[in-house]
């Protein structure tokens, strides 16, 4: 290993960093590509991010101190070179993986991950914040946030620069600009500009200008004055863009994010303005890796891929793929149906639909609690939103789910993907809060189908069968088990199987459950599986069922907290049911990264725990 890259294996802390020359930086910003390729193709995560801001954190790294400075990355899937330059060069092999380091920052991993990241928008108040609690402690060192053009469509990106404008000391921001979505500036005139406003010579003639004015009586101040309303325009007239200066920033840039010297001098004078910097870096997403480059989307989040092809070694048309085909078949019978999405049309299935029904499709930013008001207002005027969404970044519009759509009793589709555990992207995009959410919303309806034939009818019974919010929720990937007698499926719930233990679940596990019956029924005990597909309102019916048997097991993938196993048990009560009842869901904790089947398997979830949990209690 360190032979093949001799200088990143050298790269024990980011000091190591500094000490290299010019030739040295060159090599290690390749090695540093050619790691991360190698690394994301075995084992998936964030290829294209990670590439295109190579330069850009090795420049961080030279120009800064860390930790003693503090880098508060946005998101956080750029922090692969971060993490390599940071002491974990070692480890990167095991990134995403079961015991090893995580595919996002996170603070108990190491004193240079100042903020654990995982969602969108976050780093300008979180490093605001630092920064502020730097200065209550007479702390001087700089505090840095890295966000991208992306991010900048959230909003609470406007809400901490708004707030962190009238800060005066040693605060930058780091726009990395990959895909030219803020400003398209980048013409000769403006570039001369940014690079006359990073030299050290222009800003010592702009501070002793300011120093003598000041002191001129009567009419220093004055002049002071003009001068800087004259300079405000001509930057105006460059730039086309004075939001950032408006808001209380020093702009600087358009700088390209691959030129290491540009970068460094950026950095530097960064450090000399007495006010809010903010640093506008161009760079080009999946630089270096020419897949990548002609694809960043794809290669945005990729799993296992042929390093010489580029192509993915595995391609599953899971959930995500048969929604969007299905919402496809659905507009193209009624036109009042439309798609929103929040940033996530590959991802969410979308892709076509963006094609075919290009009026009827939004793609709203990476702005959840704006998706849902927006589908709200929509539905005002009869018409069927269909918002998908990742459960974990549903999270963000619990407000606007409450106020905005089931108050006012809206008919909007929430198509919550991802939900359940979703394996090696970790903590921060576990689907596991979205039922105890949604339940706890008066009116909602909650479907959870297990196959795609379930897919298809809930949402069809989401569209036509509910008057206010519905949700129709599944899991990553694609479906699992189906046991050869089962032929068709009701939209509400199914029994299937006799005996007088009864297992009830919904969603993907009822294929474990299946699996855990075979498995019983060859050791001698008989259960009944009873498979909730519409998981709120729960089917008396399937209370009813419930309530004959002499023991109950409920297995569910989320929170135990608020989850569906607990409104179920307080309905047997209801019916007079006084037999054993046992809920095994997640309780009261955080589902690390490792992939989705050892997260079953440790949660006791998978047909294996149902086995040992109902056997040590019968």
């Amino acid at each position: 290993m360190g032979d093949r890259y001799k200088i990143l294996s050298t790269i024990k802390s980011p000091k190591d960093v500094k000490a290299l020359n010019e030739a040295e930086i060159k090599e290690l910003c390749a090695e540093i590509r050619e790691k991360l390729i190698d690394v994301v193709s075995i084992n998936g995560g964030h290829l294209a991010p990670n590439l295109g801001i190579v330069e850009l954190t090795v420049a961080l790294h030279r120009s800064f101190n860390a930790p003693k400075d503090s880098i508060v990355w946005d998101v956080g899937h750029q922090g692969y070179v971060h993490k390599m330059l940071t002491g974990r060069y070692e480890q990167i092999d095991t990134i995403r993986q079961k015991d090893g380091i995580a595919g996002f920052p996170k603070r108990s991993e190491s004193v240079y991950d100042d903020f654990n990241a995982g969602h969108s928008s976050t780093s300008i108040s979180a490093a605001y914040g630092i920064a502020r609690g730097k200065q209550l402690k007479n702390d001087n060192s700089y505090t840095i946030a890295v966000i991208g053009d992306g991010s900048f469509t959230g909003g609470l990106a406007y809400e901490g620069l708004n707030n962190a404008g009238r800060y005066k000391k040693n605060f930058i921001v780091i726009l990395n600009d990959n895909k030219m979505s803020i400003s398209n500036n980048v013409g000769a005139m403006a570039m001369n500009l940014s690079h006359m406003r990073i030299k050290p010579s222009y800003i010592r003639i702009k501070r002793r200008t300011e120093k003598i004015l000041s002191h001129i009586p009567i009419i220093g101040n004055f002049f002071k004055k003009i001068l800087k309303r004259s300079k405000s325009k001509i930057k105006n007239l460059i730039y086309k863009n004075t939001l950032f200066d408006f808001l209380g920033y020093t702009y600087l840039g358009p700088i390209d994010g691959h030129d290491m010297d540009e970068l460094e001098s950026a950095m530097e004078a960064a450090k000399q303005y007495n006010e809010p910097v903010l640093i506008h870096v161009v760079t080009k997403k999946g630089k270096g890796y020419e897949p990548a480059e002609n694809h960043p989307k794809e290669f945005h989040g990729i799993g296992r891929f042929d390093i010489e092809t580029g192509e993915p070694l595995s391609i599953s048309k899971g959930f995500s793929y048969k929604f969007g085909k299905y919402l496809c078949s659905m507009a193209s019978k009624d036109n009042n149906i439309c798609a929103i999405t929040a940033a996530m049309t590959l991802g969410t299935g979308l892709s076509d639909f963006s094609k075919m029904f290009k009026t009827r499709f939004f793609d709203v930013g990476i702005a959840e609690e704006h998706a849902v008001t927006f589908a709200c207002g929509l539905a005002t005027r009869g018409i069927i939103p269909f918002f998908a969404v990742y459960s974990t970044f549903l999270q963000r519009a619990y407000d606007q789910l409450i106020h905005d759509a089931a108050i006012q009793n809206l008919h909007i589709v929430i198509c919550v993907d991802r939900a359940g555990i979703v394996g090696d992207d970790g903590e921060t995009h576990q689907g596991l809060f979205d039922v105890s959410m949604l339940n706890t919303i008066p009116g909602a309806s909650i479907y959870s189908p297990c196959y795609f034939s379930e897919l298809k009818h809930s949402l069809n019974a989401a569209a036509y069968m509910c008057d206010g919010l519905a949700a129709v929720r599944y899991p990553r990937g694609t479906e699992l088990y189906k046991p050869d007698d089962i032929d068709k499926t009701s939209i509400n719930f199914d029994v299937y199987g006799e005996g007088d233990i009864i297992l009830v679940t919904y969603g993907r596990l009822f294929s474990y459950a299946c699996k855990a019956k075979e498995i019983l029924a060859s050791e001698g005990i008989n259960i009944k599986i009873i498979k909730l597909c519409r998981i709120k309102p729960i089917d008396t019916k399937a209370v009813e069922e419930a309530s004959k048997g002499s023991k109950v097991f409920f297995f569910e993938e989320s929170l135990l907290a608020g989850g569906i196993g607990e409104s179920f048990g307080y309905d047997l009560k209801k019916h007079s049911f006084k037999n054993y009842y046992k809920i095994h869901a997640i309780k009261d904790t955080f589902v690390q990264h490792q992939t989705v089947e050892q997260a079953l398997e440790e949660y006791m979830l998978d047909h294996k725990g149902m086995v040992k949990i109902i056997k040590e209690n019968i």
